[in-house]
């Protein structure tokens, strides 16, 4: 029986992470984990009760009224993120949320708060897991840690096509904006930037398709399952 291993898949905002986190984790049957709707759900708990993003006490509260939880959608066949009981996966991908959750994530209580259930997940290994540090802080052992990257005017068109799904209104300028200022607070935080690990494998995905991009991926899973 093969050992498990942890997937760590790192990168900017648009790149494709966790439509790759996802396949990766259905082919090697491992758990897949969206960091970025944990930071969602917060961000939107801290939006509908009117949390100050700079009020230390006020978030410290929050946080633990707030309960996180994946729960698999039998309709979808993916895991959607619940908040509180409540299901959020469609709400946590609108506009709104997306503006605010690189300044929670930047919270170092948010971000304590999320690694600690992040590593949890882990203990066992056979986990896939996406985000902006996860092969730096939360999972640095990891066997694989990838950093995904594209050319941003092909994550901007990525991302554009994306939001028009849920509102046709969105403009691109609109979503340009949004990329931009999300690279800029991802990369510049004081509290576990994004950046990529020294031991992480480059996966540049400007000219490779869904398919192309699995396939290397998968690869370079396969050689770190059998060096385990």
């Amino acid at each position: 029986m093969e050992k498990k291993i942890i997937i760590a898949i790192d990168g900017f905002s648009s790149c494709g992470k966790s439509t790759l986190a996802k396949a990766m984790a259905k082919a090697l049957a491992y758990v897949f984990v969206d960091t970025g709707a944990m930071y969602r759900a917060i961000a939107l708990y801290f939006l509908r009760n009117n949390i100050p993003f700079n009020d230390t006490v006020s978030i410290e509260a929050a946080l633990d009224q707030i309960e996180l939880r994946f729960k698999f959608n039998a309709a979808s066949q993916k895991s959607d993120m619940y908040l509180n009981g409540e299901n959020v996966e469609q709400e946590i991908r609108e506009m709104r949320v997306s503006q605010k959750v690189s300044e929670v994530a930047s919270i170092p209580a948010v971000r304590e708060f999320a690694v600690a259930q992040q590593q949890a997940m882990g203990v066992d290994k056979g986990i896939v897991m996406d985000g902006r540090d996860i092969g730096t802080v939360v999972f640095p052992k990891a066997e694989l840690k990838l950093f995904v990257t594209a050319d941003p005017s092909v994550r901007l068109e990525r991302r554009y096509q994306e939001l028009l799904q849920t509102d046709p209104s969105i403009s691109k300028d609109a979503v340009a904006a949004n990329l931009q200022q999300r690279d800029s607070m991802d990369s510049t935080r004081a509290h576990s930037p994004l950046r990529q690990a020294e031991d992480a494998l480059v996966l540049d995905n400007t000219t490779l398709n869904r398919e192309q991009q699995f396939e290397l991926a998968m690869q370079w899973a396969m050689e770190r399952i059998k060096a385990s």
